[in-house]
């Protein structure tokens, strides 16, 4: 039995509640939030026990840090403090210094970084398939939905950014991973807007440049009337193609690839195909062998650089190299307000 614990009792604990339920021998166990009407929510639907962030991990065996990006580094501190492994959500942290804490925190213990794509396995064929056809010239990622409605606390500026920190930073992910091993060393364009009556951006577009030379175009957008999450990619010999959103496939050079089906018994398929579920299988896998997270706390904070970039780049007009030698303490928000 691997037991987990929830540090914040958002939203997204609610997905990664419905997860657990399909992970055999993984159970959830105490939930912790700042409002404890979310926790016994939380609790009610996944058999925990609502306690106090002081009180954690509680002798649980792993802690989902969920709470909102600033208070991430404290919460995998008192996780890792406690004998537990921290398992961080999107994004690694609000600023690049909380960002090398907790990298720093994992030199002492275990932290994975909680890119649950990392674990989907369309996003897995879409890699492999890259890496078939050879040094990629084109790619495109484009993540588009609309505005998030869950929780206002994202359009504020406090949560550190808007769309291209928040939705941005899975679609940097998956064109760090389809682009791999070639090395992102640049933004080399970025356009931020904002819509009426938001501080934060809404809608982002993005070049990232590479030590291959390939140039990847990234859109991260709040604008769209329906969620599209997808991806193209081309060498001189082939065509990659992802989807994930609204329905998961993958195709090399316009012929469909083989990607698992969801098991019957989950709730949604999405659980399955956006990573939810092979997030937590992994987890319980890595503390049951007491291997490394095949998703780490460096990966997290070289996606947070590169979104910090292009909130440099989207305030100056000129590319930022990376990595990143800008002030560590600001917000990506901060970052691009100057």
């Amino acid at each position: 039995m691997t037991s987990l614990a929830f540090a914040g009792a958002g939203w997204i604990t609610a997905i990664h509640g419905l997860a657990a339920d399909t992970v055999p021998g993984l159970r959830v166990v105490h939930v912790a939030s700042r409002r404890g009407l979310s926790a016994g929510r939380r609790a009610e639907q996944t058999g925990a026990v609502v306690c106090h962030y002081d009180e954690l991990p509680g002798g649980a065996d792993a802690v989902l840090v969920a709470t909102p990006p600033a208070q991430h580094r404290p919460e995998a501190e008192r996780a890792v403090d406690g004998g537990a492994v921290a398992l961080v959500e999107t994004p690694l942290a609000a600023t690049l210094a909380d960002a090398d804490a907790i990298v720093a925190l994992a030199a002492r213990g275990r932290v994975a970084y909680g890119e649950n794509l990392v674990h989907s396995p369309a996003a897995a064929e879409a890699v492999s398939a890259c890496r078939r056809i050879g040094r990629l010239t084109y790619l495109e990622v484009r993540f588009a939905q609309g505005r998030p409605d869950w929780s206002e606390h994202r359009h504020d500026p406090s949560w550190g950014g808007g769309a291209f920190f928040d939705l941005g930073v899975h679609a940097v992910a998956v064109a760090l991973l389809m682009a791999a091993p070639a090395r992102v060393v640049a933004v080399e364009h970025a356009e931020l807007d904002s819509g009426r009556a938001l501080q934060v951006d809404d809608d982002a577009r993005v070049t990232l440049a590479f030590d291959t030379g390939l140039r990847a175009e990234v859109r991260a957008t709040w604008r769209a009337a329906a969620p599209t999450w997808d991806a193209q990619a081309a060498s001189a010999t082939g065509a990659v193609r992802l989807e994930l959103v609204p329905e998961p496939s993958v195709e090399l050079n316009g012929a469909p690839l083989r990607i698992p089906q969801a098991p019957a018994v989950v709730v949604s398929e999405q659980l399955f195909h956006l990573g939810y579920i092979g997030q937590l299988e992994a987890l319980a896998a890595d503390i049951e062998s007491e291997r490394p997270p095949r998703s780490s706390a460096a990966f997290g904070r070289l996606v947070l650089e590169v979104v910090c970039a292009a909130y440099e780049t989207a305030r100056t007009g000129a590319p930022t190299p990376l990595p990143y030698t800008g002030r560590r303490d600001l917000t990506p928000h901060q970052i691009w307000q100057g």
